[in-house]
């Protein structure tokens, strides 16, 4: 079992690669260096943990109307916002935010896949009473 703290720290590098990746892909979206890029993780990853499921919430109506496309539209307005909010990341419009949502969005799961461990073997059941009566059926009292 992973500590947690060096969950965070993979989950933060994942971001930060999405975000990497979101700036080299997207025209209207630019992050200034490496400090920003940080700060950016940390804020979207701030947003992910408290807005996020606030957000969702209210907008459930929304999201099952869209089929789940509504949380993509959060993921966008949350990057936006965040260009809003850190100086040195710029993001255009929300034209570009989406397309960077996605970009993090996708790269989230590839990666997690990827370094996603082999399924765990099923339990099995515990034993039931009647296999406890030495192979006789049926109820045994043991006197």
């Amino acid at each position: 079992m992973r500590h947690p703290f060096n969950n965070l720290l993979a989950r933060w590098a994942v971001l930060a690669l999405g975000v990497t990746l979101a700036t080299n892909l997207v025209d209207g979206i630019k992050c200034d260096d490496g400090a920003t890029l940080v700060t950016v993780v940390v804020l979207l990853s701030l947003f992910n943990a408290v807005l996020k499921p606030v957000l969702l919430l209210f907008t459930l109506p929304f999201i099952l109307l869209t089929l789940g496309l509504g949380v993509l539209v959060i993921n966008a307005l949350l990057f936006l916002w965040v260009g809003h909010l850190v100086k040195g990341f710029h993001v255009a419009g929300f034209r570009a935010a989406l397309w960077g949502a996605l970009i993090v969005s996708v790269t989230n799961m590839v990666v997690s896949a990827l370094f996603r461990g082999p399924p765990r073997p099923p339990r099995r059941p515990p034993p039931s009473p009647s296999a406890k009566g030495g192979g006789r059926g049926g109820d045994v009292i043991d006197i």
